[in-house]
C-alpha cells in the first residue's frame, strides 16, 4: 500500500496525496483581490451579534462554522486555491449599505436579502431560504436602520432560496389583507411547485451532495457553496404572489419606489426577472449575474437552462440600463460599483454563456459527443482568465457544455451502443466478471489510484460497488479517490459531491428520515396537489383497476394559476382552477384530474393542511375522520384508504452500512 493510503483512519478524511498537492499548487489564481475584497466589505453597517441563528435551540445557521477560512489567505493543499479565495469572500457577513436607502444582509443564508426604505415600510427583495434566517436579518435591519413594517416583497425568481423564508418577514394574513404586496415573475407558482414539490424528494437528497451541509466543515470538508456558504437547515414556506410581471417594460410604483422590469424566463431559472430603479440608478440582476460561473444545469437536478437566452437577456439589460446604472446588485454575492465597472462585468457575464452555447453546438455539429465536448472545452479561453466572476466556483464549463448539448439534442449521444444499456447492477456484474473478478478489479483500481488517475479509479470501482455494495475494500478505495477529486475541484459543488460520496462510502448513507408534508404545500392550488399525488402513486400498491375520490378543500378559494401549456392558458392567459372540489381518478395505472367533478366512489371534505397530511401519512386517515378533521361526505371509505395507501411515502435516504 502506498503512503497515500496510510495516514488516516478508514472512516475519516485523508490528507492530500502528492499528486493533489502538485495540482493545487500549480493552479493559477491571479486576480485583483483588492477589488473584490473592497466590494465585499464596502458599506458594512452591522453584523449579527453571534452569527448563529437557531430554531428551538438547534442551529439553523452558524457563520462560525467557516471561521477557519479567516486564518490564512493561502489555501491548504486539500482545497483548490480559487475556491479557497471564493470561500473567504463569501465568509464576509453583515448588513451592508448598497446605495442611498438600500441595504443587503449577506452571509446569513445561501442568498442575500435586500431592504429598500419605501414610503411606508420596507420593500424586501428575496426573503432567503429559511424563515429563521429572514427574521434574523429583518431584526438586524430594524435595529440598526430604524424599525419599519414590511410593505412589499419581490421574488426575483422561482428557486427556494429566494422565497422560502417569506414567513420570517411577514404573515399570510398580512398578505391576504393586502397589507403586503408580493410581486413575482410570470409562471412563478407553476415553476416553484414543479421544481420543489413534484421532484422535491430526490432533489432534496441530491442537494445534500451539491451544497454539502451535512459534511464536516473545514479544509478537508465543506468549504463553500460557490454562491454562498451553504444552505440553512431551517423552515421554508411558499406564499403566493399577489402581482405578476408578465413582460419586459412593465413599470410599477411600489410604495413610492419606481421600478422597471425585464422578464428573463428560462435563463438562470424558468421564472425570473431583472429590474431597474431609475431614481436610484440601481440595477438588480437577480441571479442572472453573480461572482461565479453559474450552472446551466445544477447537479442537484433541474430543468436545463437556455444559455443563448441567458446571454441575450444580459445584453438586453446592458442596452436598456447599462449607461444609466451606477450600482448593480444581485441575489448572491456583493455589488458592483460605478458605471464602467458594471458595464465590464455585464459584458463578460454575457459573453461566457454565449461562448459555452456556441462552441458546444459548433463541436456537436462536427459529431462530437457530450463527453468529448466536455473534455475539449474543459477550460475557458484567455479572454475570461483575468476575472474571477466567470470562474467555475459553482457551475463548471465541463458540465455546462454537457447541458447545452442536452438542451438541444437530449440524453442520446448518437452512438447506438448507448441506446439500451444495462442498468448499473447488471452492467456492473458483467464488467466485474469480464475483468477477472473483484480482486482483479481492486488491483487495477489501486494501480490507477497510485498513478493519480482518480477519475478512472472511481469509474472502475463503481461497477464492483453496484455489484457488491458491501465490498469494504472497493468502497474504501473509491472513497479515497473521490476525496482527492474533491480536493482538486475548483467548483464547490463538485467538491461537495465528491466529499459527500466519500463520506457515505466510508460511513454509510446518511439517514434523513421519512419525507413528511412538503414545506411548500400550503401555497399550492388544488390542481397542483393532484399533480403531487400523481408523482407519488404506485400502481402496484392499488388492488383495484379503477378508483375515484373527490376532494373538497374547504379553506381554498378559487384562484388563478398561470401554467404554460395548461388547458385554458392560450396566449399566456391564466388557466382557472375554479373549484374547491378536485376529483382524482385512477384508470390504466394513471391518475387524472377533474376540477369541480363530484361523481366519485367517495367525496371527502377537508382543509388543505389535512389533505397534505394524509398524502404524506396515509395511515392517519382513520384518525382524522374519527376526530372530525376530515369528513366523508358520501361514498366508500375504503376507496379513500385504498387510494391513499397506494401513495409512496418517500424516504429521503435509507441507511446502508458499509
Amino acid at each position: 500500500m502506498s503512503d497515500d493510503h496510510a495516514e488516516a483512519p478508514s472512516d475519516g478524511p485523508r490528507p492530500a496525496t502528492e499528486a493533489t498537492r502538485r495540482r493545487n499548487s500549480a493552479a493559477v489564481v491571479d486576480f485583483d483581490d483588492d477589488v473584490d475584497l473592497a466590494g465585499a466589505e464596502r458599506g458594512l453597517v452591522a453584523q449579527h451579534p453571534t452569527g448563529r441563528i437557531e430554531r428551538d435551540g438547534r442551529p439553523v445557521w452558524d457563520i462560525a462554522h467557516h471561521d477557519f477560512l479567516r486564518y490564512s489567505p493561502d489555501a491548504p493543499d486539500t482545497v483548490h486555491p480559487g475556491l479557497w479565495r471564493q470561500g473567504r469572500l463569501n465568509a464576509i457577513h453583515g448588513l451592508f449599505e448598497v446605495a442611498d436607502g438600500v441595504w443587503q444582509a449577506r452571509g446569513y443564508d445561501l442568498s442575500n436579502i435586500t431592504f429598500i426604505a419605501a414610503d411606508s415600510g420596507w420593500l424586501i427583495i428575496d426573503p432567503l431560504t429559511a424563515q429563521e434566517c429572514a427574521a434574523a436579518c429583518l431584526a438586524l435591519a430594524n435595529e440598526h436602520l430604524g424599525e419599519r413594517p414590511v410593505s412589499a416583497v419581490i421574488y426575483t425568481h422561482s428557486h427556494l432560496d429566494h422565497f422560502g423564508g417569506m414567513l420570517g418577514v411577514t404573515t399570510r394574513e398580512a398578505v391576504e389583507r393586502g397589507d403586503v404586496r408580493v410581486i413575482a415573475p410570470e409562471g412563478f407558482m407553476h415553476e416553484a411547485v414543479g421544481e420543489n414539490v413534484l421532484a422535491g424528494p430526490i432533489m432534496g437528497r441530491r442537494s445534500m451532495y451539491q451544497f454539502g451541509p451535512l459534511l464536516p466543515f473545514g479544509p478537508r470538508g465543506q468549504v463553500d457553496a460557490g454562491l454562498g456558504k451553504t444552505v440553512p437547515l431551517g423552515t421554508s414556506a411558499l406564499v403566493a404572489p399577489t402581482e405578476t410581471i408578465h413582460e419586459t417594460g412593465t413599470e410599477l410604483d411600489v410604495d413610492g419606489v419606481r421600478i422597471a422590469f425585464q422578464s428573463t424566463p428560462d435563463a438562470e431559472a424558468p421564472s425570473e426577472m431583472n429590474f431597474f430603479f431609475p431614481d436610484k440608478r440601481l440595477l438588480c440582476m437577480a441571479e442572472n449575474c453573480t461572482h461565479t460561473l453559474h450552472n446551466l444545469y445544477p447537479i442537484r437536478g433541474a430543468q436545463v437552462r437556455d444559455a443563448l437566452a441567458w446571454s441575450k437577456y444580459i445584453h438586453e439589460a446592458l442596452r436598456m440600463w447599462g449607461p444609466s446604472t451606477d450600482t448593480m446588485f444581485a441575489s448572491h454575492h456583493w455589488p458592483r460599483f460605478g458605471t464602467d465597472d458594471v458595464d465590464a462585468f455585464l459584458r463578460l457575464q454575457r459573453d461566457v454563456y454565449r461562448w459555452m452555447h456556441d462552441q458546444t453546438l459548433r463541436l456537436a455539429n462536427h459529431g462530437r459527443t457530450p463527453d468529448e465536448i466536455s473534455e475539449e472545452l474543459s477550460s475557458l479561453p484567455d479572454c475570461f482568465a483575468s476575472q474571477s466572476h466567470v470562474q467555475g466556483y459553482y457551475g463548471t464549463v465541463s458540465h455546462n457544455v454537457r447541458s447545452v448539448y442536452d438542451r438541444y439534442l437530449g440524453w442520446y449521444d448518437g452512438n447506438p451502443a448507448n441506446l439500451h444499456p444495462h442498468p448499473p447492477v447488471e452492467a456492473g456484474r458483467r464488467y466485474v466478471e469480464m475483468m477477472g473478478g473483484p480482486d482483479a478489479v481492486v488491483r487495477g483500481a489501486r494501480e490507477a489510484f497510485d498513478g493519480a488517475d482518480y477519475r478512472w479509479t472511481v469509474e472502475v470501482l463503481g461497477h464492483l460497488i453496484f455489484t457488491d455494495p458491501e465490498h469494504r475494500e472497493a468502497r474504501a478505495l473509491s472513497a479515497d479517490a473521490m476525496e482527492q477529486l474533491g480536493y482538486q475541484s475548483e467548483s464547490s459543488t463538485w467538491r461537495n459531491a465528491y466529499l459527500m460520496g466519500a463520506h457515505e462510502l466510508r460511513n454509510g448513507t446518511i439517514q434523513l428520515g421519512r419525507g413528511g408534508p412538503p414545506a411548500l404545500a400550503s401555497g399550492m392550488t388544488g390542481e397542483q396537489m393532484i399533480d403531487m399525488m400523481g408523482t407519488r402513486f404506485d400502481p402496484a400498491e392499488l388492488d383495484r383497476d379503477t378508483v375515484s375520490v373527490a376532494w373538497t378543500i374547504t379553506d381554498v378559494d378559487p384562484v388563478e394559476v398561470t401554467a404554460p401549456g395548461a388547458p385554458g392558458a392560450a396566449d399566456g392567459a391564466p388557466a382557472v382552477d375554479g373549484s374547491r372540489t378536485h376529483r382524482i381518478t385512477v384508470e390504466n395505472d394513471t391518475v387524472h384530474h377533474d376540477p369541480g367533478a363530484t361523481e366519485a366512489d367517495a367525496v371527502v371534505e377537508l382543509t388543505r393542511d389535512a389533505l397534505v397530511e394524509v398524502i404524506a401519512y396515509p395511515e392517519r386517515l382513520d384518525e382524522r375522520i374519527d376526530d372530525g378533521t376530515i369528513t366523508l361526505a358520501s361514498g366508500d371509505r375504503a376507496a379513500v384508504a385504498d387510494l391513499l395507501g397506494s401513495f409512496d411515502t418517500h424516504v429521503s435516504a435509507a441507511l446502508v452500512e458499509p
